[in-house]
């Protein structure tokens, strides 16, 4: 048994001592929107930010306020209403009529084969004119100088598609936890250093903020290569990537800011599309993924509680190194470091999750999104 002990957490601490400690470094070099100057007009080429809305009437106005004043000097807003029930097409339309900039697609039907969002954002490509293009959210809000930051980041690091970590509006403890776990379990998946390395199979991509080159975009594909897949914004830097452009990740802080759920209710329930669609729809990879987030989260606090010698001393490492990486993830989102103690029970919400997210979806025989019913073997078939 102590054997076996040695064998499990010597498995632990060599994960943590090899990519976690890599990851960790990794994300300490991500370069930061603040520290690039704006780029002048001259270096701005036109960009068309494009986004889907659906029901969003109670946070759309305040991100459609900070799109407004955005400070660019070639930008066009491209604002796809898909299928509202409440009043987001009006509200569309009012601030389309008293700002330029502005210009609203309205789509009534989803046609087969498409998933809603994947779609709205397809005919917010065709209806736009930009060289760039921004794809993001509808609750998304943004500073004034964002995009000529933004601009000149992608500029001198010669990317073809750039994602940037905005700030998460977090309330209250259990968001706090659930959201600095959900953040630091992202980065040590996606290794987002790593995603401009154009020999590495990593890519990340975010729904607040994704700038692609159109040429690029249209090459990897565009959102019909998408259009059923649940996860299109990550999925948009995997065929990016796969495509051979360069892509990169770089932290924008108060640049980009999201309310992403209100309460860890709406969190838990926000989700359950995507967790067990992030899994590949597989009960297999499910169950590797709860071992793993047990062996690898849990179990380091378990054995500096209860284990002796060495195994102790296997887990003293590991858990340094965690703590750390997650104490950087909640200084960075600015809450406050003591988060990182909350890891365990990050953890078991995030297995829960997991684990609804996978026993509705194959009960239901699929997923709902948008009000509308889409079949699992018709999921499959689209996963990117």
């Amino acid at each position: 048994m102590h054997l076996f002990g040695l064998v499990l957490f010597g498995f632990i601490a060599i994960f943590w001592l090899t990519h976690g400690l890599r990851v960790a470094y990794g994300a300490t070099q991500l370069p930061w929107l603040k520290d690039f100057a704006p780029a002048p007009d001259a270096a701005c080429p036109r960009i068309s930010l494009l986004f889907a809305a659906r029901d969003e009437e109670e946070k759309l106005p305040a991100a459609l306020a900070t799109l407004m004043e955005m400070d660019y000097p070639n930008l066009e807003v491209i604002a796809v209403n898909d299928r509202s029930k409440d009043s987001t097409g009006h509200i569309l339309d009012e601030f389309a009529r008293a700002h330029p900039r502005l210009r609203v697609v309205h789509v009534a039907e989803l046609p087969p084969g498409w998933l809603g969002k994947p779609h709205a954002l397809q005919k917010a490509f065709e209806a736009s004119t930009g060289d760039w293009l921004l794809f993001t959210d509808a609750d998304v809000r943004f500073e004034p100088d964002a995009l000529r930051r933004a601009v000149a980041l992608a500029t001198q690091r010669k990317l073809d598609h750039l994602t940037l970590f905005g700030d998460v509006e977090m309330i209250g403890f259990w968001e706090k936890v659930l959201i600095t776990f959900f953040a630091f379990m992202f980065q040590l998946a996606s290794d987002p250093h790593r995603v401009s390395n154009p020999h590495s199979h990593f890519y990340v991509g975010v729904g607040a903020f994704q700038l692609v080159k159109r040429s690029s975009y249209e090459a990897s594909g565009t959102h019909r290569r998408l259009a059923m897949e649940v996860l299109d914004d990550m999925k948009l830097g995997k065929i990016m990537k796969q495509s051979g452009f360069r892509s990169g990740v770089g932290i924008a802080q108060e640049s980009v800011v999201v309310r992403w759920h209100a309460g860890v209710g709406n969190l838990v329930r926000g989700v359950t599309k995507n967790f067990f669609a992030a899994a590949g729809y597989s009960v297999s990879f499910v169950a590797v993924a709860v071992a793993g987030f047990l062996l690898m989260n849990i179990m380091p606090f378990v054995g500096v509680l209860f284990g002796h010698g060495w195994i102790r001393a296997l887990a003293v490492a590991s858990l340094v190194i965690l703590l750390f990486f997650h104490t950087a993830i909640a200084v960075t989102m600015r809450v406050s470091p003591l988060y990182a103690l909350t890891h365990p029970l990050g953890a078991l919400l995030m297995i829960y999750m997991l684990l609804r997210s996978t026993v509705i979806t194959l009960r239901q025989g699929g997923i709902v999104w948008r009000d509308t019913f889409y079949p699992l073997e018709e999921l499959k078939r689209g996963v990117v």
